[in-house]
């Protein structure tokens, strides 16, 4: 049978060396008027200290680069990064976004979302969009102020989530030192990563060589020496 806990034996609290009379109050603890003044006395003393209340709206706080706020989608050269590859949306756990996948022939990443939408009424601000997306295609923004009237204005389109990478400098320079940090200062994003085709894997693909064929091509293209140290 359990022994039952006898609540009124003091304790050991390592905030407080002398717990062995810590359920006995001395007179003056009793009667609680000196800790009255102890708290008057401290709230007297913060009257005459600085103050760091911003007036808001007027006055807005100015978050740091580490600041998780609003995600939003990179606009680079007047053309969304992302490649709709779908990382982000199946690493959010509210499922807060949802996209389709197109094709475009003339352009040089090939796919792109159709649409691209957010629900900021799930999104939990947890940035693993963030992380797992390859082409810095989506962040995480300094907007925190955020007001809706109605829930079909709380999904974000394409459109409203676009914004410039110049605008979003602070945050993609975190990413990189912050990356560069966590895997041991061998990460480098270059953005022209962004630009490729998979029509442009193997110009030399041939849909008749044998399958011995192509296993030999395929090492002779891997020992070809890549153009430059991030195009391998």
């Amino acid at each position: 049978m359990a022994q039952i806990e006898n609540l009124d034996k003091p304790r050991a609290n390592a905030l407080n060396q002398n717990y062995e009379r810590e359920r006995k109050l001395s007179f003056s603890e009793s009667l609680y008027l000196p800790e009255i003044l102890k708290a008057l006395w401290y709230s007297f003393k913060q009257i005459f200290q600085p103050t760091f209340t911003l007036n808001y709206p007027e006055e807005k706080w100015d978050p740091p680069a580490i600041f998780r706020g609003r995600p939003v989608l990179v606009e680079d050269d007047g053309k969304e990064r992302c490649v709709a590859c779908g990382l982000c949306a199946r690493a959010c756990p509210p499922l807060a976004i949802s996209m389709q996948a197109n094709e475009d022939a003339d352009d040089p990443k090939e796919r792109y979302p159709d649409f691209f939408e957010i629900n900021m009424l799930r999104c939990i601000y947890c940035g693993y969009c963030e992380e797992v997306c390859p082409e810095e295609a989506i962040v995480m923004s300094k907007d925190y102020d955020i007001v809706f009237e109605s829930r079909e204005e709380a999904i974000y389109d394409k459109q409203r989530l676009l914004v410039p990478k110049e605008d979003l400098k602070e945050r993609l320079d975190f990413l990189r030192e912050y990356k560069n940090r966590q895997f041991g200062k061998f990460w480098d994003f270059q953005e022209e990563n962004n630009i490729h085709s998979v029509r442009d894997r193997d110009r030399e693909f041939n849909s008749g060589l044998s399958l011995v064929e192509m296993l030999e091509q395929q090492k002779s293209n891997d020992k070809t020496k890549a153009d430059s140290d991030w195009a391998r």
